[in-house]
């Protein structure tokens, strides 16, 4: 076996590809063997990898060798990859819910929504009071000292107080209201609004505000889960595309160099001109670029990916070649049977449709208290005190109870009736969003599913394409054999067979970004820690690498 100055970037094993065995000095039919051999392996293995099948991915494999990457606590495990260390598109979504910055600052918003709600439960706080009047010159001299405490109770808006007040000096200015024993006048009492902020007021509004933004902050947060799944998946999908460009790049390449060697063979023997020598070279530079060019898209590919994928210390894992799997999965099509089970569902749980349905309900308790602020303020109260000490007063010998009643109202009412209307119109304006909300979701239920159908269409016609276009590289690679086509032709037969399994490449990618929009569209990802439902459009674990799927020859 001869040996070959340029070395397999890639590795024969990633192919499954080997040396043809046959030497350099032979007749015209020697000439072309390499090319022959490699190129229909070649052809032949990376077509296999665009179609294996993924009815064999939920096969249990045995234990991968490598370690598993660090993960954070709490973190679900990724699942186990069929190939050996071969990245998934599970473990890359755990990471995403588990460890993705952004995911994790949205996640800070509930803790941002229950501050709120506990500075709003601060109306319920037991408040203390202490109060100091002193006159100390002029004609009336007095001390008086009022202290005591309040409490809010929310019931009916009533309030509890109760307090103790002690007054001192001979002449007061409001002497039969301020004068006590002694010892203190202590007192109890309660405030009951009869009208106005009985059934509501302001401080048990914000309350119930707080409440429903708290519930707010979920749809928030899974609005942005949805994103960052949906990209995650496009992300990882990219780079698997973007990993067998790079081999199909450098396959093509490994084609050219060896047969070089057999070319110089001929050419050295007088059997072929010497141009033929220089165009293969030229042949050779060119695909050198395009090597050049995929591992480039790979690299990047791979950046954009580690923003999702971290390790345990919520750092970037750049996903190298060795986390590809031997072959691309195989793309699923939607099922026509489940789209309206999926559009009710889409209908029930999307972020959407709670938001608007907690903006309403927002909105009703403003309702609530703006009608309430339309009734009159009626308020009653009741007072018991009772003075004590060693020199008491004949007339504050008795327990003293006060029972009042105050009505206070505008007469416009202005301001209250001016957030009625302003109310009543959010209400109708939410009304409305909740109807073209639903309206979207529907059309982007059917739009997605309508793009996965016509992305799953087109996997076929590429895998067509594809074989087709072998057909054609083998049959020209015959008549080069025969003398009768020349170089330049075989060439383009290479080129296009080379096309069209690129293409067949982008268009799974696609087919697998348009799934994961559908997947978004329908909320079938869990909006959670934990692990993805088994639904229509699951993303496939890795296939084995001696799988293939009918349509495409396997390696």
């Amino acid at each position: 076996m001869d040996h070959d100055p340029h070395p397999d970037p890639s590795g024969s094993h990633r192919t499954g590809l080997g040396r043809s065995g046959v030497s350099r000095g032979g007749n015209r039919r020697s000439l072309v063997l390499p090319g022959i051999t490699s190129i229909a392996g070649v052809v032949l293995g990376v077509v296999g990898t665009l179609v294996t099948g993924s009815c064999l991915a939920a096969e249990p494999a045995p234990q991968a060798a490598a370690p598993a990457p660090a993960r954070a606590p709490g973190v679900p495990p990724p699942s186990r990859s069929i190939a050996t260390n071969a990245l998934t598109i599970h473990e890359v979504l755990d990471s995403v819910r588990g460890q993705y910055p952004p995911m994790l600052a949205a996640l800070i918003e509930r803790d941002v929504a229950a501050g709120r709600l506990q500075s709003a439960q601060g109306t319920f706080d037991l408040q203390f009071f202490s109060r100091l009047f002193d006159t100390p010159s002029g004609y009336y001299r007095s001390t008086t000292v009022d202290t005591g405490v309040e409490q809010f109770t929310g019931l009916w808006g009533s309030t509890l107080f109760g307090g103790y007040r002690v007054a001192t000096g001979g002449l007061l200015p409001d002497y039969e209201k301020s004068r006590t024993q002694g010892s203190g006048e202590p007192r109890i009492g309660f405030r009951l609004p009869l009208l106005r902020d009985g059934s509501i007021d302001r401080r048990r509004a914000a309350l119930l505000r707080a409440r429903i933004e708290k519930d707010l902050a979920d749809p928030i947060i899974h609005r942005q889960q949805i994103d960052f799944i949906r990209t995650a998946t496009a992300g990882y999908y990219g780079w698997l595309a973007a990993g067998e460009r790079l081999r199909l790049s450098e396959a093509l390449l490994r084609i050219a160099r060896e047969r070089m060697a057999a070319l110089r063979t001929q050419a050295d023997s007088g059997l072929i001109p010497k141009i033929v020598l220089t165009d293969n070279q030229r042949l050779i530079v060119s695909r050198e670029l395009a090597v050049v060019q995929a591992r480039r898209r790979f690299e990047a590919a791979g950046l954009a990916l580690s923003l999702f994928l971290r390790d345990g210390q919520e750092n970037p894992v750049v996903a190298g070649r060795d986390r590809l799997p031997p072959a691309l999965p195989m793309p699923e099509g939607p099922e026509a049977s489940l789209l309206q089970q999926d559009i009710v569902r889409a209908l029930t749980v999307r972020p959407e449709v709670r938001r608007l349905g907690l903006t309403q309900d927002r909105l009703e308790v403003d309702r609530r208290l703006a009608k309430n602020q339309l009734l009159p303020n009626l308020d009653a109260g009741v007072t018991a005190s009772r003075d004590y000490g060693d020199r008491r007063y004949k007339d504050q010998t008795e327990t003293e109870v006060q029972v009042g009643v105050e009505l206070r109202v505008p007469l416009q009412r202005r301001e209250a009736k001016g957030r009625v209307a302003e109310v009543e119109a959010q209400l109708e304006q939410n009304a409305r969003e909740q109807q073209f909300a639903r309206d979207r979701i529907q059309a982007e239920v059917r739009d997605s599913f309508s793009a996965w159908s016509a992305a799953h269409e087109q996997t076929l016609q590429a895998r067509l394409n594809v074989r087709l276009a072998v057909e054609l590289q083998e049959a020209e690679t015959e008549r080069f054999a025969r003398g009768a086509t020349d170089l330049l032709a075989l060439q383009l037969r290479e080129q296009a067979a080379f096309d069209a399994q690129v293409s067949a490449v982008d268009i799974d990618a696609d087919c697998f970004r348009a799934q994961a929009d559908y997947r978004a569209a329908t909320v079938a990802e869990p909006l959670g820690m934990g692990r993805p439902q088994k639904a229509q459009g699951t993303p496939p674990a890795s296939p084995p690498a001696d799988t293939a799927s009918p349509g495409r020859p396997g390696r």
